[in-house]
Order: C-alpha cells, then structure tokens, then sequence
C-alpha cells in the first residue's frame, strides 16, 4: 500500500479575451478495490458558475464547468489529491481456466458487453499489422495468454522509443510500430489493439505514474486487459511494467479521446491562438 499527494495544475492562455462553452473535466482519481481518494479539491479560475458532478457512461468521474460570458484571456484548473495505491501484488488473482489459452472467446453475455473493448481503433477493424505482430507472438507463446501479454508488453518496451506529446489524438498502430516511436497513448494504442486481434478486451487508461522517482512528471497512459477470473488488470508498455500501486488511473474508456483530462470548446467566434502549460507534483507520504 502506498500513499500519494498529487497536485496538478493546467494553465490555458489565449492571445485574446474569450469565453467558454461548457467544460468537461476527468482529473478526479477513480476509487476502486486497487485504490481510494481520500482527499480531493478542485480550483478554477474563472470561478464557474456552477459545477456539476456525475459518473459518465465508461464509470469515470467527471465534473462539468459551466461559465459566465464574461471574456478572460486564461483558464486556469488546478487540483490538489491524496490517492492511496493498494495492489501490492498484481498477480495475485486465479484466471479462469477456459481464459489461459488464446484466442480468448468469451461467452456470450460477457462478448456483448464487451463489444466496444474488442473493435479496433480505427474503423472498427483491427489494424493489420497490429494483427501480424499478435500471431507472431501468439506462435512464440503457443497460445498462453499471460505469457502473451508478458512478451507484447515487453516487445513494444524494447522495440519503441518513447517520445513526449503533450497533445493530439493517438496515432494508429501500424504507425506507431513502423517508426518504432510513440508517445504513452501511442504505445498504450498499440498494445491494445494487438491484444483485441487475439480476442482480448482492452481499454485505455489516464492517469499517474506514482512510482517513478522523478521531478520530470506527466500525464500517464497505459492500458488495461480483462482477463476472466481476474477483471481489468493493466499494462504499462511505456515502462514494460504490469500495473501496481505505483500507478494512479484517473479514467478509463474503450476509446483513447474519452479519458481526455480536459474537453471543452470556446464560445468566441473567429481565429484564437491558444498555449497550454501544467504543472504535476507528485509526493510519497
């Protein structure tokens, strides 16, 4: 078990006074079996007229931001957290007999829940390539499913250099292995999608890495799988670790834009340049 003390700050400047369509904020940290909040506080500034908390369709949460029309020339959101990390062990689970050989085919009333987690990123089909590299370690493993997602794990870690990209959508997954390069929602894309092409449900992950002893921190992402008999369990390919307590999910979705941390648009019409810096600190207690 471990405790963190988080604080996160985004800033946005724009090179006129605008206003603010409705903002929708993922900053809070989930609370699960493998970790609780036991202290949150968001600051905004301008003060929002009103904030409205819900649970969005993937179970994230979620807090909304409502503005005045008042133009200001910045955003600036700030939150302040103490996270406690309990999976000490991440194998510490039984997976269901019939789920330790690939390709994974669950039952019925399992698959249709899991629909979105097992479409491919782009167009709903499975990325080739993507789809090459699951049956080459597929062979290597003979069909083994925690030995697979150990190799793909680890393969991507080897074989891709990670690059810092503070924005933009994820890149598809024949992209990022052919340049062998990728930011953390690239790799973590990429991961994903070769476990679907063997039947095996993935979704995206935001969020912290807790663990690492750095000053140099950013937003984090990797990648959950869920085995049967075991549940959402995750994968760092950024790191080559499987997830422990030394990780902070945020929130979670089948599809990378929906774990976006902030999303929202302007009220004010015409060209707007805009710039956006942050802050994370992230302290042991």
């Amino acid at each position: 078990m471990s405790v963190y003390q988080i604080e996160h700050a985004i800033d946005y400047t724009y090179d006129k006074p605008v206003t603010f369509a409705p903002h929708q904020l993922r900053l809070r940290p989930r609370s699960n079996l493998h970790q609780s909040v036991t202290k949150f506080a968001l600051t905004i500034s301008p003060t929002p007229q009103k904030l409205v908390e819900a649970v969005d369709l993937d179970g994230n949460d979620s807090i909304v931001a409502w503005f005045d029309n008042n133009p200001t020339p910045q955003l600036q959101i700030q939150i302040q957290a103490t996270v406690t990390t309990h999976l000490v062990d991440p194998f510490n689970y039984l997976l269901a007999p019939w789920a330790a050989s690939l390709p994974l085919d669950y039952p019925l009333s399992m698959s249709s829940q899991l629909q979105p987690y097992l479409a491919g990123y782009l167009a709903r089909s499975i990325d080739p390539i993507a789809a090459e590299i699951a049956a080459e370690i597929w062979t290597t493993v003979d069909g083994n499913t925690l030995a697979f997602l150990t190799q793909l794990n680890q393969r991507i870690y080897h074989n891709c250099t990670y690059s810092l990209r503070q924005t933009g959508a994820a890149l598809p997954p024949s992209s990022v292995w052919k340049n062998r390069s990728g930011s953390c929602r690239d790799l973590a894309t990429l991961f994903i999608e070769v476990c679907r092409a063997v039947g095996l449900a993935g979704r995206f992950v935001s969020g912290y890495e807790a663990g690492a002893e750095t000053d140099d921190r950013h937003l984090h992402a990797w990648a959950e799988i869920y085995l049967p008999g075991a549940g959402w369990r995750g994968y760092d390919p950024t790191h080559g670790l499987v997830v422990a307590d030394g990780h902070i999910a945020i929130a979670s979705s089948p599809f990378p834009a929906h774990t976006t941390p902030v999303e929202g648009t302007l009220r004010t019409i015409g060209m707007v340049a805009a710039a956006m810096s942050y802050r994370l600190l992230i302290q042991k207690a």
